[in-house]
């Protein structure tokens, strides 16, 4: 017989048990309380990549429900974290780990994973977001791509979903461009499952998560287990965009990425470029 995890190993990630196997993570709890927008810091970052392990092998868990708390869904990578990488090696090898484990964790779970996402979702917490089987986006939701914003390629879920998504002609020009999509025009391009008002979004989530929960757990499991294969076909795809983007944290364009985001300007990127 399989043993609940234990999941209070986790600190960046608020975890509630509600009826009927509902588990639902919430990003940035304890930050929304000083107004700020969860950021994925080297605890998060870590976090995210390995629960997914915990839920799918929890006997008690049938459907996870995953939400920002405060401002917005998630604000991407703590710039500490992106500096960090940028300067230390094994950093930067750790984190690749982290990310790669993160989407393939994420697909290969195989309890269905709801997604409701407001505000700004950006980095880590938009991988999960946008690989949920059923991802909910609030219509004001600000859904950036930021990684060629930063200076780097566009790595972690981005290569590996968005064509499949909303076509390659829309990944590529959010993706080269890291323009905002709203949660209204995600749905439209088919970059999310559903978008409603901000202030049905929970609500729409948790009833969308019973009716996954008061299903046939194998049928459904089954069913994303094969349809999921077309996110494991991409998966070559998937590493190599993972390692060019790690490959760009040790150029000089995440310096001036991470110095121009401290300084809330415009990056001013060489336009010379070896490749």
């Amino acid at each position: 017989m399989t043993s609940t995890p234990d999941y209070s190993k986790y600190r960046s990630l608020t975890i509630n048990h509600h009826d009927n196997g509902i588990l639902e993570l919430v990003m940035g709890a304890s930050q929304s309380a000083n107004k700020k927008l969860s950021t994925a810091d080297h605890d998060m970052h870590r976090e995210l990549s390995t629960i997914w392990n915990d839920i799918d092998r929890d006997p008690e868990t049938r459907v996870a429900i995953i939400r920002g708390e405060g401002k917005g869904f998630s604000a991407g990578g703590d710039l500490s974290l992106v500096q960090d990488m940028a300067d230390d090696f094994q950093v930067r090898a750790r984190v690749w780990r982290e990310a790669r484990d993160l989407v393939y964790n994420v697909i290969n779970c195989s309890k269905p994973v709801v997604s409701a996402m407001h505000g700004p979702a950006v980095g880590a917490g938009l991988v999960a977001g946008l690989l949920a089987d059923v991802s909910i986006a609030a219509e004001n939701a600000r859904i950036i791509d930021g990684h060629t914003r930063l200076g780097v390629a566009a790595g972690d879920h981005s290569a590996i979903v968005w064509p499949l998504l909303c076509g390659m002609a829309k990944a590529k020009y959010y993706l080269l461009l890291c323009d905002a999509v709203s949660g209204t025009e995600a749905e439209r391009i088919g970059l999310v499952s559903l978008a409603v008002p901000e202030q049905e979004l929970v609500g729409k989530a948790f009833e969308i998560a019973q009716r996954l929960a008061a299903g046939s757990q194998t049928a459904i499991r089954w069913t994303k287990y094969a349809l999921n294969n077309w996110l494991r076909m991409a998966g070559p795809t998937f590493d190599a965009s993972l390692a060019l983007e790690f490959m760009g944290f040790s150029g000089p364009d995440v310096q001036e990425g991470v110095a121009s985001l401290r300084e809330r300007r415009n990056p001013r990127f060489d336009p010379s470029c070896p490749f």
